[in-house]
């Protein structure tokens, strides 16, 4: 597979998980009546969905990354080259941007909008690195013990850590600073960003330790039999 068409497909399913991250935010608040429970309930269901799909559609191609701190792990596993490395976080980033654009002006709202959002403080940091620990730890152990598994793994997951985290589980530094130009549900501050991205990496680093921990062979001892 060319590395363009490769990039095509980041491009598309990194914008097409921001236009839904945002959108099912801007819709669920309309709709919730000022119950922000349901609200995220909604933007929970819908990210999910997206990246069920979208890993199904785009994964064969690309590997379905969609995640700068994703493909800094590949890298270091030797799964990417340098270059193949950058291209696809550059490509992630632009189109976080170009899909939260998009997600305003489908709800007409201004296309540029510094986000207001306070997400900060130790508890916020602690959130993200432990949402984006699991997060590539069950991209790592799916993809060794059950590929065909990792759409649906990776979707429940995060599923469950947009609730059991603090932060809601961003667990991606392209969306957190995509998310930082808008004033909706799903929004940050733009000086918010610099921490959560940080405990992304941080949280990233250490599941691959702990993945590749786990995946080691312990050595086999031959046990004697009774007589």
């Amino acid at each position: 597979m060319s590395l363009g068409r490769k990039l095509l497909a980041e491009f598309v399913g990194t914008a097409l998980l921001l236009a839904c991250v945002v959108g099912s935010g801007i819709m669920g608040v309309r709709l919730a009546a000022g119950n922000e429970a349901i609200a995220l309930l909604a933007n929970a269901g819908a990210t999910a969905g997206i990246l069920y799909g979208s890993i199904v559609v785009f994964g064969p191609v690309s590997g379905a990354h969609f995640n700068p701190a994703v493909t800094l792990v590949m890298r270091m596993k030797h799964e990417l080259r340098t270059h193949e490395a950058l291209a696809y976080m550059g490509v992630q980033i632009v189109a976080a941007v170009a899909g939260v654009l998009l997600a305003h002006a489908m709800f007409d709202l201004p296309l540029l909008q510094p986000g207001t959002r306070i997400r900060t403080g130790h508890a916020q940091w602690l959130s993200e690195g432990v949402a984006t620990f699991g997060l590539v730890l069950t991209i790592l152990l799916g993809v060794k013990h059950r590929p065909q598994a990792v759409p649906a793994l990776v979707a429940c997951y995060i599923f469950a850590a947009y609730w059991f985290t603090a932060s809601t589980s961003f667990a991606n530094p392209a969306v957190t600073l995509a998310r930082a130009l808008t004033q909706t549900f799903a929004g940050i501050r733009p000086e918010d960003v610099v921490g959560f991205v940080f405990a992304q990496l941080m949280g990233a680093m250490a599941a691959m330790t702990v993945a590749r921990v786990l995946s080691l062979n312990p050595l086999s001892r031959d046990r004697e039999q009774p007589d």
